[in-house]
C-alpha cells in the first residue's frame, strides 16, 4: 500500500470537516443555515486572501475560460450547492441527508469518466462499493422520522438534497484540471470569493441584509461557530482540492465520504453519543474500502 500526498489530502480533509460538524453541532441552532453558510465562507475568503498574499502574492497568468471556469465552480458548489444542501438538510434531517450524500462519490466518478477520462482500476472498484457501503451502514436509521411526516415534502426535500450533491460534484470536476494549470491557493481564493459574491447576491435580492445582521447579534455560541469555519471552510476547502489536484477526482470523492466515519467517532468521544453494532460494522467494512482505495 502507498498512501500518496494526495491521498493523504483527501483523508486530512474528512477528519477536519468532521472537526468542525462537532463544532457546529455544539454551536446549536442559533443561526440559520443560509446565515451560517454566508458567515463561514466570507470569513474563508478573508483568511485565504491573507493567506495568498504571504504565500503566492504573484498572480498566476489566467485566461479568461480559466477565470469563467473558476468562478462557474465557486457559484455551483458553495452557492448553490450549499444552499441547498442546508435546506435540503432542514426538510429531510440528518440522516436522510447523510445517504443521500453518498451520491457523490458516484456523481464525480461518472463525471470524471467522462469529462476527465477518468478510470478506476481493479479492486479499487470494489473499495468504492465497501466505502459507500460502510457509510450507508454507519448513517442509516430505520426510523428518520415521525410517521406523521409529510411525504410530499419528504420527497421533495430529497431531491433537493440529491441535486445539491450532484451541483457539488458538478463544480469540483469542473475546478479539476485547473488545480493542474494553475496554484492551488489561487483557485481555492477565487472559488471561494466567487461563492461567497452569489451569496451576497442571492442577500441583495431577498433584501434580508437588516434580518440577517440582528440574527448574527443574537448568535449565542461564536467560538463554536468560528471554530468551526475555519476548520470547516478554510482548512478543508484547502486540503479538499489539495486532494483533487494531486490524486485522481475518483479517489479523492471516496476518500472524502469517510468524513462520516470520523463524525461516528468524535459524536462518541467528544458529544456521548452511543453507537451500535451496525455503526461499528459500518465503519470496519468502510475502512477496508478506504485501505483498497489507496493500493497503488
Amino acid at each position: 500500500m502507498n498512501l500518496g500526498i494526495g491521498e493523504f489530502y483527501s483523508l486530512a480533509c474528512a477528519l477536519v470537516w468532521a472537526v468542525a460538524v462537532v463544532l457546529f453541532k455544539k454551536a446549536g441552532d442559533s443561526i440559520s443555515p443560509f446565515a451560517l453558510n454566508l458567515f463561514k465562507n466570507t470569513l474563508a475568503a478573508l483568511l485565504l486572501g491573507v493567506t495568498v498574499a504571504v504565500v503566492s502574492p504573484a498572480l498566476p497568468a489566467f485566461t479568461p475560460l480559466s477565470l469563467l471556469l473558476i468562478a462557474v465552480s465557486g457559484l455551483l458548489g458553495i452557492c448553490f450547492g450549499d444552499s441547498c444542501y442546508l435546506r435540503a438538510l432542514n426538510a429531510i434531517g440528518a440522516s436522510r441527508m447523510a445517504v443521500a450524500q453518498t451520491l457523490f462519490s458516484p456523481f464525480v466518478i461518472v463525471l470524471s469518466a467522462i469529462f476527465l477520462h477518468e478510470r478506476l482500476h481493479g479492486l479499487q472498484w470494489l473499495g468504492a462499493a465497501l466505502v459507500l457501503g460502510g457509510i450507508v451502514l454507519v448513517t442509516w436509521t430505520g426510523n428518520a422520522g415521525p410517521a406523521a411526516a409529510d411525504a410530499g415534502r419528504l420527497r421533495r426535500g430529497t431531491a433537493l438534497g440529491v441535486f445539491s450533491v450532484l451541483l457539488m460534484a458538478i463544480g469540483i470536476v469542473m475546478a479539476k484540471p485547473l488545480l493542474a494549470q494553475h496554484a492551488l491557493l489561487w483557485v481555492v481564493w477565487l472559488r471561494v470569493v466567487a461563492g461567497v459574491a452569489g451569496l451576497l447576491a442571492m442577500m441583495a435580492v431577498r433584501r434580508n441584509a437588516a434580518a440577517l445582521l440582528a440574527e448574527y447579534r443574537a448568535v449565542r455560541h461564536w467560538p463554536q461557530i468560528v471554530a468551526g469555519s475555519v476548520a470547516g471552510t478554510y482548512l478543508s476547502m484547502m486540503l479538499w482540492l489539495a486532494g483533487y489536484k494531486y490524486t485522481s477526482a475518483s479517489v479523492a470523492a471516496v476518500l472524502n465520504e469517510t468524513a462520516a466515519l470520523f463524525i461516528v467517532l468524535f459524536a462518541v468521544l467528544f458529544l456521548r453519543e452511543r453507537v451500535g453494532p451496525r455503526q461499528l460494522a459500518g465503519v470496519a467494512v468502510a475502512m477496508l474500502g478506504v485501505g483498497l482505495m489507496v493500493l497503488r
